[in-house]
């Protein structure tokens, strides 16, 4: 049994060169006048997805074999028999694996992702928990997106996920996202999903979009993530929205979502909370707390 000395490859009986470089066999006098370069690099296949629905989307994503994905835990809905899968704590060693699952818990996310690697082509769903839209991005290599807690759903493999801290003391304490958001990094097509209905900005430079805190669900790093009082005090107290807006500043793309959390549990218990006003003890009594 023999091997190719330039790229390993089990060679079969009697082969005078590598199949797959080209190199000569072992003992193969090569001819002095042919040269062998080596073979491209293999380029990922674009991932096929449609995303179907209104407001209870899915993803419906179409794999080759070879192509993997990976979920955050709990959020497929379907899958093909050709389609395996494997819960594991993302990272190679043991220290990534601990890292990895520290960097999700103060996210929000679970501690384990789901892996889905198809054989053959066959398809996986994917949904949220809760009613709101999907978003795909598709993600150029080193191009990254910031998004808010809780909203990642699944990622090709070759996007990485990791966190982000709020540059300002601030933006963290009355934004509404925290301290602590997600970043996608590519290339590869990452999913997310967020509350109600998407509003998308593409901001030029220094325009500043003023926005309801907690409603930011993703924006690119080239804009500036910020607080600002909203004005009067009688505006803060009994206009409903609190004291603070959060602020986004071009250039870049952002994603408003018309729906949180904190406003579907408010609706959800209006004998409770009064609905989706807030009242002015409310506000004064709720300043160092974010709606998600």
């Amino acid at each position: 049994m023999a091997f190719c000395t330039s790229c390993g490859t089990q060679l079969g009986d009697g082969a005078r060169f590598c199949p797959k470089c080209g190199a000569a066999a072992p003992g193969v006098a090569p001819n002095p006048g042919a040269t062998y370069a080596p073979p491209p690099p293999p380029v990922s296949t674009p991932l096929d997805y449609t995303i179907q629905g209104d407001n209870l989307q899915v993803i419906r994503c179409r794999l080759q074999p070879g192509q993997e994905l990976y979920a955050e835990a709990g959020k497929m809905l379907y899958k093909t028999p050709s389609v395996q899968w494997e819960t594991k704590m993302s990272g190679k060693s043991i220290g990534e694996k601990l890292l990895g699952a520290l960097k999700r818990t103060v996210t929000g996310e679970s501690l384990f992702l789901t892996y889905f690697r198809a054989n053959s082509p066959g398809e996986v769903g994917f949904a949220a928990n809760y009613p709101g839209r999907i978003q795909a991005f598709d993600l150029r290599p080193g191009q990254s997106i910031l998004v808010q807690r809780d909203s990642f759903l699944c990622a090709q493999t070759s996007v990485n996920f990791n966190i982000a801290f709020t540059k300002k003391l601030g933006a963290g304490f009355f934004g509404g996202e925290g301290f602590i958001l997600e970043r996608l990094t590519g290339p590869g097509t990452a999913f997310i999903h967020g509350g109600g209905d998407f509003v998308e900005f593409d901001l030029k430079a220094g325009e500043m979009l003023q926005v309801d805190t907690g409603c930011i669900v993703a924006f690119e790093e080239t804009v500036t993530y910020d607080i600002q009082f909203v004005g009067g005090i009688k505006t803060a107290l009994f206009g409903g929205e609190g004291l603070f807006l959060a602020t986004l500043q071009g250039p870049g793309r952002c994603i408003v979502q018309s729906m949180t959390l904190e406003k579907l549990r408010r609706e959800m218990a209006p004998a409770l909370t009064g609905g989706d006003e807030r009242s002015p003890l409310g506000a004064l009594g709720g300043i160092f707390s974010s709606e998600d």
